[in-house]
């Protein structure tokens, strides 16, 4: 499949082919979904944690006689029934973080790629460089390109002016060839792909 090749000033200025076994497979949203599973559950902190009887301060004391009472029998003013008492089966430190195999992240990243094809969503520009900082000039002509809600992958190194400008846009994020992933593609609109970035994912998906 042949793309045309923007640049920012949003005109063409070449085209180029896509690789059939990148960017031309099926459509499948069960890999979608396991990998941006795979993805979130690896990124979520864990850090949630009740407290257990044994971790609770308070006396070791019975609260009152076993029997007599009239009362049903407790042994601990710490047990979950009693204000300020422990969590039964509460959540603890832990990692949420599975397994998925290589393949199937590969396969899956392929599949997001293919998906942004298929829906139209593509763009191929010539260079992510800008020689402004200023967010307001990229922000211009981005509106020009009508990327208003996209994400950028470039080759190995980003070029330092690009990113700074767009760092305050608040729907475009801009990210290395290596750092490219399913969920990153499918949270924004529109996958910008450079011609260097468009090249190193091709080198690592093939």
């Amino acid at each position: 499949m042949k793309l045309d090749v923007v640049n920012l000033d949003a005109k063409t200025v070449g085209s180029v082919e896509l690789a059939d076994e990148v960017f031309g497979l099926e459509v499948r949203r069960d890999l979608l979904t396991r990998a941006v599973n795979y993805q979130l559950a690896k990124r979520r902190s864990g850090n949630h944690k009740t407290k257990q009887i044994w971790e609770v301060s308070g006396t070791t004391k019975k609260p009152y006689a076993q029997k007599g009472t009239g009362r049903a029998r407790q042994g601990s003013l710490r047990s979950a029934q009693f204000r300020g008492g422990g969590v039964i089966f509460g959540p603890v430190v832990r990692s949420h973080a599975h397994d998925l195999p290589k393949k199937v992240r590969v396969l899956a990243l392929k599949t997001a790629l293919s998906a942004k094809v298929a829906e139209g969503k593509l763009v191929v520009l010539e260079k992510a460089v800008t020689g402004s900082l200023k967010t307001k000039d990229l922000a211009a002509q981005l509106t020009k390109l009508n990327l208003l809600n996209a994400l950028f992958i470039d080759g190995q190194a980003l070029d330092r002016n690009f990113a700074l400008a767009s760092r305050n846009l608040p729907f475009i994020d801009v990210l290395p060839s290596q750092g490219a992933n399913v969920y990153d593609i499918l949270r924004r609109d529109t996958l910008v792909l450079t011609k260097d970035g468009l090249q190193a994912l091709e080198a690592r998906l093939k």
